[in-house]
C-alpha cells in the first residue's frame, strides 16, 4: 500500500484490514490524477475534476475515485445497497438520477475505509461501463480508465507468422506486427493481404479497449467448421496506435496452431 497524504483519525475508520493480515503480498496504490476527468449521464456532467485518483489494485482494472465535492451529489440518492472488501471495509451505493435517466447502485464509496485504505474516504467511484461519456481531458475513454504504468508497444518484425484453423494455413507473413502489451500474452496484427479474407464473414461483436480503440470481429469458416469470432480489426484505432489500422489479429488461444518463427 502506497503511503496517503490523507489524515483521518481512528473514529473514521473502521481499524486494520483483515485482508491485508492474511495477504501482506496484496497491492492497492491510491495515487493523485494530474488530468481533467469528466463523466456524463446524458448531457449532465456527473462529476468534473482534477483532483481525482487512480486506484490500482490486484486483480482488478484500474478506478477513479472522485472526491465528493466535485461530484453531482445532489443527483445521487442513497440506497439500502451495501458491498463488503476485506481489503477496503464496507461500500455503500448510490442511484444516479440525471438527464431522465436511473442508473441503480452505480456508484459507491467507504465512509469508513480500513486503517490501511483511510485515504480512499470522501471519495466515490463510478461503475464506468454505465455512464454515457467518459473523458481524460477532452478525449473519450472506452473500456475503463488507462493505466498510466500499462505499456502498449508495437513492433514491425519480419518473423515468419503462420495461423492454422482446422488444418488449413489461413494466415502466413512476414510483415506481422508484434504487440507487446503490459500483463497480456503477445498479439500479432497481420496485413489483411497476408490472410485468407475469403475465409471470414464480419459479425455485429465489438469490444473498446482504452489503448487501442473499437474492435471489430470476424468469424472464420474453414472445411465446414466456424471459428466464431476468431479474428479481430481496428478499423479506426485511437491517434497512439495508427499502425494497426485494418490488421487482422487471430484469437491465438482458440486457433489450432499459431508459429511463430523464432528467427
Amino acid at each position: 500500500m502506497t503511503p496517503q497524504t490523507s489524515v483521518q483519525t481512528e473514529a473514521q475508520t473502521a481499524g486494520a484490514s483483515p485482508g491485508f493480515a492474511k495477504r501482506p503480498d496484496y497491492r492497492i496504490t491510491f495515487e493523485p490524477s494530474p488530468v481533467r476527468v469528466r463523466a456524463f449521464v446524458g448531457g449532465t456532467a456527473i462529476a468534473d475534476s482534477t483532483r481525482a485518483h487512480l486506484l490500482r489494485e490486484t486483480g482488478h482494472m484500474p478506478v477513479y475515485y472522485f472526491p465528493q465535492d466535485d461530484v453531482r451529489m445532489d443527483l445521487m440518492a442513497g440506497t439500502d445497497h451495501h458491498t463488503y472488501c476485506p481489503f477496503k471495509g464496507d461500500a455503500r451505493y448510490w442511484t444516479i438520477r440525471a438527464d431522465g435517466r436511473t442508473l441503480d447502485n452505480a456508484v459507491w464509496g467507504y465512509e469508513r475505509p480500513f486503517d490501511e485504505m483511510a485515504a480512499i474516504r470522501d471519495y466515490v467511484a463510478f461503475y464506468w461501463d454505465r455512464l454515457d461519456r467518459r473523458l481524460e481531458e477532452d478525449e473519450e475513454v472506452f473500456g475503463h480508465p488507462r493505466d498510466p504504468y500499462h505499456r502498449v508497444d508495437v513492433h514491425q518484425s519480419t518473423r515468419r507468422v503462420q495461423v492454422v484453423l482446422n488444418g488449413e494455413t489461413v494466415a502466413d507473413s512476414t510483415r506481422a506486427l508484434f504487440v507487446f502489451e503490459t500483463g497480456l500474452a503477445t498479439r500479432y496484427y497481420l496485413p489483411p493481404e497476408d490472410v485468407r479474407t475469403d475465409l471470414l464473414t464480419p459479425t455485429a461483436t465489438r469490444t473498446r479497449c482504452p489503448y487501442k480503440g473499437e474492435a471489430h470481429y470476424g468469424t472464420a469458416t474453414v472445411g465446414g467448421k466456424a471459428f466464431e469470432d476468431i479474428v479481430w480489426t481496428y478499423p479506426d484505432p485511437l491517434p497512439e496506435q495508427p499502425r494497426l489500422k485494418d490488421r487482422l489479429c487471430f484469437y491465438q488461444e482458440k486457433v489450432d496452431a499459431l508459429q511463430v518463427a523464432r528467427r
